[in-house]
Order: C-alpha cells, then sequence, then structure tokens
C-alpha cells in the first residue's frame, strides 16, 4: 500500500478539514505567465466538469464533497481514473488483478453515491503513471469528446512531497489543457473523428499547498463520508459512526464551523479562436466508438 494510503488511514481529519482562518488570496495564474490579475467569481453552475485522477478513492478523499454539492445542482460530472490502484493492499492473498477489479467496482459504487454520471478507467499500472504523449493524448481525447467546462485534478506543481502518480496524472492533465485541448494541430486524428478543439475555463488543483480557492461542503460532507465508506479495500473496518464522531469531537474543540475542500485554482477563461466557434453539443455520431481506440 502507498504511503498515501497509509495517511488516510491515520487521519480521519483529512476529511474534516474545517476552516480556521481566513484564506490568503493568491492571484489566479494565468495560462501565458502574464502579471496577475483581479480573482475571477466563483465558479457557479450547473456545468459540466470532469475529475481526473490518478486512482480509485483519491476523488472521494480530496473533492467529494465537492462532487456531491455540484451533483446535486445538476452539474454533469465524469471522472477519469488513470490507473485502477492494483498495488494497495497489505493483504498476502491478493493479487493485481483481483485488486483492479474490486477497486473499479468500488469507485463506481461511490459514483452512484455521489452522482456522477460516468466513471471511465484507463488503466494504467498503480505507481508507473509516466508524464508522456500517449496518455496526455487520452486526456485530450476525453477532454474533447466531453467538453467540461471545470476540470478537478491533482496538484502536480506543489514543493512538498507527492505520490508519483498524483504529481505526474496533475503534470500531463495540465499540459493537455493548456494549450494541447485547445489547438486543434495536436493529435489531429481526433478531428478526423469529429472531435474538435475545446477549451477548458477553469481548474481546480487538489492536494495543493498553496490553496486560494474554498468550497463550502458541509451540506454535503454525510454523502462525502458514504463514497469514502464505498472503498471498502482501503479504509479497514471504519464506520459511518467513526467519521461522525470525530467530528463532533472536533466541534467540541473548536466550535461549529464549516467543513471546507481547497483547491488551488487556474481560471483561463481566454476568447476561443475562431475555428473554436462550433456546435459543443453533439461532437459527431462516431466519436463515442472512436473515443475508446
Amino acid at each position: 500500500m502507498s504511503k498515501d494510503k497509509k495517511n488516510k488511514r491515520r487521519k480521519l481529519g483529512d476529511i474534516l478539514h474545517v476552516h480556521k482562518d481566513a484564506e490568503t488570496k493568491v492571484p489566479a495564474m494565468t495560462a501565458t505567465g502574464a502579471a496577475p490579475v483581479a480573482p475571477p467569481p466563483p465558479i457557479a453552475g450547473p456545468s459540466a466538469a470532469m475529475v481526473i485522477m490518478a486512482h480509485p478513492d483519491d476523488a472521494e478523499f480530496v473533492c467529494g464533497g465537492t462532487v456531491a454539492k455540484w451533483c446535486a445542482e445538476g452539474w454533469d460530472v465524469r471522472y477519469v481514473v488513470i490507473t485502477s490502484g492494483d498495488k494497495g493492499t497489505h493483504d498476502e492473498s491478493m493479487h493485481p488483478e483481483k485488486l483492479a477489479a474490486m477497486r473499479e467496482e468500488e469507485q463506481r459504487a461511490a459514483c452512484r453515491v455521489l452522482g456522477v454520471k460516468e466513471c471511465i478507467f484507463l488503466g494504467y499500472p498503480d505507481g508507473f503513471t509516466v508524464d508522456e504523449h500517449e496518455l496526455r493524448g487520452q486526456i485530450v481525447r476525453l477532454l474533447r469528446l466531453h467538453r467540461p467546462e471545470v476540470v478537478i485534478t491533482w496538484d502536480g506543481f506543489r514543493h512538498s512531497f507527492n505520490h508519483r502518480d498524483h504529481r505526474n496524472v496533475g503534470t500531463v492533465t495540465a499540459d493537455a489543457i493548456y494549450p494541447l485541448v485547445r489547438d486543434r494541430l495536436f493529435y489531429p486524428r481526433d478531428e478526423e473523428d469529429g472531435l474538435g478543439p475545446h477549451q477548458v475555463n477553469e481548474v481546480l488543483l487538489a492536494g495543493t499547498d498553496n490553496a486560494d480557492y474554498v468550497v463550502d461542503i458541509t451540506d454535503h460532507w454525510h454523502t462525502k463520508v458514504d463514497a469514502i465508506l464505498c472503498h471498502a479495500s482501503q479504509i479497514g473496518n471504519r464506520q459511518k459512526s467513526d467519521f461522525i464522531r470525530q467530528r463532533e469531537e472536533q466541534i467540541a474543540r473548536e466550535g461549529e464551523k464549516p467543513i471546507e475542500e481547497r483547491f488551488r485554482r487556474w481560471s483561463i477563461r481566454r476568447p476561443p479562436r475562431p475555428e473554436q466557434k462550433q456546435d459543443e453539443t453533439t461532437p459527431g455520431a462516431n466519436v463515442e466508438a472512436a473515443a475508446a481506440r
């Protein structure tokens, strides 16, 4: 089991992140490295979002409340899970194929709890994600197919320790979003299959050490916990009562404050190029089959 999974077992507090002091606001990053501009308005929907994570259960821990909130508001949310988490166990009787099947089903169950529309598994081996063109191309293709307004992924740029899969998925996804998915000459086969360029306007980087965007998930915390509990292979014998008890203890110590999920926000929102102005409702009848290639 990875060090990240051990930390999840030790720290229920990871999903009980309660606001203590006002966040230091960091000016929004720009895609071109230009001077900071005024912060953009809060992300509002309903809209379309894609959550791109390294392992089954990553999303539930770092953004499950945000996903639950968006789904309750009518957002169209899809997951892309890069690996099947086939190494995350201490069970000496377990083998990778069996664990991968278990964890994929656990992730599907969690998606049903949250209201996620679809969960797409790319099937890479756990621990072996690399920053390379094939994975970037797969992510570009999925972005062009499903055309999300907002993407949540790992912060691959943070300065502290980071799981290699989280780091690589974060950087590959950032490269796919800017500039690859927007420019038609990258991965031209997509255009041949009817998938035009697309612009993602908002990115939320999870697991960051420099948060500047906060989502209040208090009203959706129970749904988040229910989704986490779907990952039975990763959480041991914990029950919902364990999470509730820790929440009650936290309230007793600190008072009742909002439960939050924190991200670094990358707001792109550049005017689309002329060739991008197209009907984005249905990319093409042949695309669904082609996207799986």
